[in-house]
């Protein structure tokens, strides 16, 4: 088989941009790089007139402490990321399957559930847990005062996600299954959440990229993570911009590859169709 013959659905609803497009294209980005680069060399020039590049800003960069101290720091974010991103996944895949049940007294609940802590800051559940919850004689550790928050709030967001994903599984599928007898635990089982999360992987670690950047606001409870020892670094060396920058670069490096990780995934798995015939009804059926 030609493989050359097939491209991605993307491919197929959306033409190739004509000479002219591209010239457009290369002009405009050009025209941004130079705007882009002279942008960053007024910065750098304000840091040096303000004396922000001086030596004592930065020496203690070269330091194994230093460095130790923010790995510490790091391991600290990815852990609260990792159990964070776990329990909202789990939770946010019971929101969902209350939420598309018949089941009334369980339909309804996890749709108020859902709505409440999409629309409620991480921050605010935060500070639930930090300020209310000990009122009552419950005493948590500052890891779970930001774990179970950012858990929940990204629960919510998921649950969507993996609603949407089931919605997209094709119905003929699920006609397909119940006339071979299947239950309907079992088409929700065995075809539909099987695609489901195929589909909505890509989503998925976006929304990680997400639970990684609400860790940021571990400084409430006084958790050390890679923020908060950032801080501690500041305070100590009185290097406010250059240590904030090396952290900025570190999260820009995380949120980096998780997103070319969902880019290659979504390549790797894309639905190849003809670029001579596109059935798009049915293309559509399966986003």
């Amino acid at each position: 088989m030609n493989t050359n013959s097939y491209t991605s659905v993307r491919d197929a609803l959306f033409e190739q941009p004509g000479p002219k497009t591209k010239r457009l294209v290369s002009i405009i980005t050009f025209v941004s790089l130079i705007v882009l680069a002279a942008f960053v060399a007024s910065i750098v020039y304000r840091f040096y007139i303000t004396g922000q590049l001086a030596p004592r800003f930065w020496n203690f960069f070269l330091l194994p402490t230093t460095w130790i101290f923010l790995l510490q720091g790091l391991v600290g974010t990815l852990s609260i990321a990792l159990v964070a991103g776990v329990l909202s996944l789990l939770l946010g895949l019971v929101l969902m399957l209350c939420r598309i049940s018949h089941n009334r007294f369980l339909k309804i609940p996890a749709r108020i559930c859902i709505d409440f802590f999409r629309g409620v800051p991480s921050l605010l559940l935060i500070y639930f847990c930090f300020l209310v919850i000990p009122q009552y004689g419950i005493k948590m550790p500052s890891f779970w005062m930001i774990a179970l928050p950012v858990a929940c709030a990204a629960a919510a967001v998921l649950a969507e996600v993996f609603r949407s994903g089931v919605h997209a599984v094709a119905k003929g599928q699920k006609e397909a299954a119940y006339a071979l007898g299947f239950t309907r635990a079992q088409v929700l089982q065995k075809v539909v959440l099987p695609q489901a999360i195929r589909y909505v992987i890509p989503a998925l670690i976006a929304q990680l990229v997400v639970v990684v950047k609400d860790t940021t606001v571990a400084y409430v409870v006084s958790y050390p993570d890679l923020l908060q020892n950032a801080r501690v670094l500041i305070t100590n060396y009185d290097a406010l911009v250059s240590v904030y920058l090396i952290v900025a670069l570190i999260y820009i490096a995380i949120n980096w590859s998780l997103n070319n990780i969902s880019k290659w995934y979504t390549k790797k798995t894309s639905v190849p169709v003809s670029s001579s015939k596109v059935d798009l009804s049915v293309e559509m059926s399966e986003i």
